[in-house]
């Protein structure tokens, strides 16, 4: 049995996955744990073994990703899955680069999460077929790195939220920081790409297919 912690800080997503992996209809998984945030999954790390965490990107406080670099240094043996809802574009080589097993979108299909369960516990990387492209084209174009590179995991999730229209208030509401550290990211963000003003940075996002 594969034993799976679920961290999500949405209850409804974290069922869903639940009922999910449950429908297997060879019972590969179990026991299924889940965790609503990054600091009660680093707990239950510390006196659970588990061998796959679905972890989301979109969290409270610190995000996915930056969980994920702890997670790969304190327990290298755990394959770590990223289900989020951003597309693959913005997160999964860098996700990928950082110790992830897999990167799948809140879209994917029923089967796809359980074949990708399966394929990392054999200690394998899961490639979505799209995602493959993307590397194809990324290794044949080695002449130009996406812009995104430049950023953090959190600083592009800044410029995602900026790009939908949400303020510095509602952000730091949102990820939990304060609105202080959000202005932080943004004028780190204006810097890295060289752009002047917020608007820039909702011009950059629709150009980058980031929104």
């Amino acid at each position: 049995m594969i034993k799976v912690l679920i961290t999500d800080d949405h209850p409804v997503v974290r069922q869903g996955i639940k009922m999910i992996l449950e429908s297997d209809p060879a019972r590969s998984f179990g026991p299924i744990d889940e965790a609503s945030s990054g600091q009660e999954m680093m707990n239950k790390l510390v006196t659970s073994g588990y061998d796959i965490i679905v972890l989301d990107i979109s969290m409270p406080g610190r995000s996915g990703l930056d969980l994920l670099g702890d997670i790969k240094k304190g327990w290298p043996e755990i394959s770590v899955v990223i289900l989020s809802m951003h597309p693959e574009e913005q997160y999964a080589i860098k996700a990928l680069k950082m110790g992830a097993s897999a990167y799948l979108t809140k879209t994917s299909a029923t089967e796809e999460l359980i074949s990708c369960l399966l394929k990392v516990r054999e200690g394998g990387r899961y490639i979505t077929r799209s995602l493959a492209e993307k590397i194809s084209m990324a290794v044949l174009d080695e002449t130009e790195k996406p812009v995104t590179e430049k950023l953090s995991a959190r600083e592009l999730e800044v410029v995602t939220l900026l790009a939908s229209g949400k303020t510095i208030s509602a952000i730091a509401g949102e990820l939990s920081l304060s609105p202080k550290t959000i202005s932080t990211y943004r004028e780190r963000i204006l810097e890295k790409l060289k752009l002047k003003t917020t608007s820039d940075i909702i011009r950059f996002a629709l150009k980058e297919g980031l929104v």
